[in-house]
């Protein structure tokens, strides 16, 4: 078994993206916009801020709480997000914008993310950008989950061409993106799409040579669901007893896989890097 280390992968891509804004004669700058106090969100854009410093890039976090859920309130926090992503479309030292998911319930989240210039759409989620992603447009910006997780295989050299690929999961942020750039990619890979709900899910799982699964249900994939020498993506998380954990039960699936993600340090670092790397792109 070989850990697929996301950590080591994503440090050379910061290195390449460190030398390439030292070139620049302006630095990329990518503005996030952060909604409500929900603990996850706070943590993950914290990171995205440390890493944005420590390669070079300026970062803008514009913040709104929501103290009082009603529909005139609701109403008025939408109405400023999208007055400011607007702004931040027009402002020319902006080279990225992201909205942290998931928002607060009763705003429309498609609604605010079509906002977003498609030139800017650092997350890769406005409809004109998965509509280029659906087409094999090699110029589109990918959303970074699933970039990251191709990118990392590719660095293990881990060719898809010929495997039988079963997805568990298919939300927009990973599942979807993924099996259409693996489709355009890898015409000659198999690809299953399942969901957490599947019947026998397990009967799909077992046949998988390599196994993503990105449904946020803790221990979802246990070793009897794989076979032996297949090669397993965890790109979900999830928290039991207080612990963070992953869809895969790392400490029994790990001695069946012959190349497995670690709950932390696996996927998580590489989504951060390539978000980074499109702020970069679309400087």
């Amino acid at each position: 078994m070989k850990i697929l280390d996301g950590t080591k992968v994503a440090k050379k891509i910061y290195s390449d993206i460190t030398k390439k804004i030292a070139k620049m004669n302006k630095k990329p700058v990518l503005a996030v916009i952060l909604v409500g106090n929900d603990p996850a969100s706070k943590l993950y854009v914290s990171i995205k801020e440390k890493k944005c410093l420590q390669v070079g890039i300026g970062i803008q976090i514009k913040n709104y709480e929501l103290r009082i859920r009603n529909k005139a309130n609701i109403y008025n926090l939408q109405k400023k997000i999208i007055t400011q992503i607007q702004k931040l479309n027009k402002d020319k030292n902006v080279s990225g914008i992201i909205v942290q998911l998931p928002l607060p319930k009763g705003l429309d989240t498609n609604k605010i993310i079509e906002t977003i210039d498609p030139k800017k759409d650092v997350d890769g989620l406005n409809p004109l950008n998965i509509g280029k992603l659906l087409i094999g447009d090699k110029d589109v910006i990918a959303p970074p989950t699933a970039a990251g997780i191709l990118k990392l295989l590719e660095n293990y050299k881990i060719n898809l061409s010929g495997k039988h690929i079963v997805m568990v999961g298919y939300g927009k942020l990973v599942g979807k993106p993924l099996a259409n750039m693996i489709a355009v990619a890898n015409s000659d890979a198999t690809l299953t799409i399942c969901d957490k709900k599947t019947k026998n899910l397990s009967s799909f799982t077992k046949q998988a040579d390599i196994l993503i699964s990105a449904t946020g249900v803790g221990h979802l994939i246990k070793a009897g669901m794989i076979k032996n020498n297949a090669i397993i993506i965890d790109a979900g998380t999830s928290t039991i007893g207080g612990k963070i954990v992953g869809d895969v039960d790392f400490e029994k699936v790990k001695n069946k896989a012959s190349y497995i993600t670690p709950t932390k340090g696996g996927v998580g670092p590489m989504t951060v890097a390539m978000l980074l790397e499109n702020v970069v792109n679309l400087k």
